[in-house]
């Protein structure tokens, strides 16, 4: 749509922005927020925030990162409005050994059942590592992608994504080994 060099974003192709993107903004604002109307409510903001700033915009980075950091800010906000404060937490997570169930033999369980456990465990996330799951595992972003969106080093954004991967594998972990 547009290149990174061509600064501000023109009022007028504003409408083409929200088309081209508001799926995706919306998609990740559901994944933090974990609420339909909430992450409605947070896509709104996002976009209502890229335009009153979009003389902000100066080309240094992709627009489509400009805007999802605006997406994931304001998904954060509702998020920490509304939330209650119960977070998965770690207790030795970088020592711990975590059993691969990638080898395991099919489980006899729905999987709709699994993926309702799995958002929950998400939802329950630290916000800091949550969001770098979301980017970089749900919403498929390339670990350079989820770094410049979340403004950190990719070694930093590594680090987190492994921390909410242990905490979601220790989160499902009854669940999976269950006979």
């Amino acid at each position: 749509m547009r290149s990174p060099s061509e600064g501000p974003i023109d009022p007028r192709t504003f409408e083409a922005l929200v088309e081209e993107y508001a799926d995706r903004v919306y998609s990740i604002a559901l994944r933090i927020t974990g609420s339909p109307d909430e992450a409605a409510d947070a896509t709104q903001d996002a976009f209502l925030a890229a335009y009153q700033h979009r003389d902000s915009f100066r080309g240094e980075a992709a627009l489509s990162t400009w805007l999802y950091r605006i997406a994931v800010n304001a998904a954060l906000q509702h998020v920490r409005r509304l939330r209650p404060e119960v977070r998965l937490e770690a207790t030795g997570y970088d020592s711990a050994w975590v059993l691969d169930w990638s080898a395991e033999p099919p489980r006899q369980v729905e999987l709709e059942e699994l993926h309702q456990l799995l958002e929950q465990g998400i939802a329950l996330l630290p916000e800091e590592v949550r969001v770098a799951l979301v980017l970089r595992d749900v919403e498929g972003f390339s670990t350079t992608e989820a770094a410049e969106i979340m403004e950190l080093s990719e070694a930093a954004l590594k680090s987190r994504l492994h921390r909410a991967r242990v905490l979601l594998r220790q989160y499902l972990a009854d669940y999976l080994e269950a006979p």
